[in-house]
């Protein structure tokens, strides 16, 4: 009998140390705590414009940021775009995104536009794949004003071309006019000389027409 108790005792305490170990909160081996990421993803939306050209160019890979930088671009003046991007270095990507971004909004001419875009073609190489289909939309938009600014520029040389075409015309013209003028004057001088010629062999030929009358008539007495 005392054999079967001592027994049944160390069942009952074989259980109660398998059930301690999987009670809640107990440790259990080999598996870990989850991490929370170190990387976050930072809102440029709420930074302010004043700062975003400083930011770290190990912080822009985000494309958060260039859509803030090009906001922040659009708002200022043409001369404060300009003198913006003068401090800007073109020595890397970001550099020569941000030189673009600003340079676009300073009243820049084609030539000017397209230097900014060779230069930031020159690192197309280097370009972070999360930024890239931005910065290329935003590539496109640049490509087509270049475009819209050729097309405006060639309109204005046909319009030229045509306006000293229809100028030639009309000095043509007005020649052609003085010159009928002129001829024409001419015919009615020569109509008027003509007419009074006429006018004077009417009586000379009524008068020897009368003599020689005469001169029959004496010769018949």
């Amino acid at each position: 009998m005392r054999l079967g108790k001592y027994t049944a005792a160390a069942l009952l305490t074989g259980l109660l140390t398998a059930c301690a170990s999987d009670a809640p909160g107990a440790k259990i081996v080999g598996h870990s705590a989850p991490v929370e990421p170190e990387a976050k993803i930072v809102d440029y939306r709420l930074v302010d414009c004043a700062r975003i050209w400083d930011v770290e160019e190990s912080k822009t890979s985000n494309p958060l940021y260039w859509l803030r930088a090009t906001d922040c671009a659009a708002r200022l003046s043409a001369a404060e775009a300009r003198a913006q991007a003068r401090q800007q270095g073109g020595d890397s990507w970001q550099g020569a995104f941000k030189e673009a971004v600003l340079m676009a909004n300073g009243n820049v001419t084609p030539v000017e536009r397209r230097q900014y875009m060779l230069q930031l073609d020159a690192f197309s190489r280097d370009y972070p794949a999360a930024v890239r289909p931005l910065l290329q939309l935003w590539r496109d938009n640049q490509m087509a004003q270049l475009q819209l600014s050729e097309e405006r520029t060639r309109y204005h040389h046909l319009q030229q071309t045509s306006d000293a075409q229809l100028d030639a015309l009309r000095q043509q013209q007005a020649t052609l006019n003085s010159e009928l003028k002129v001829t024409r004057r001419k015919l009615d001088t020569l109509t008027d000389i003509e007419r009074q010629l006429s006018t004077r062999r009417s009586p000379d030929g009524s008068d020897g027409h009368s003599e020689k009358n005469d001169a029959e008539k004496g010769a018949q007495r």
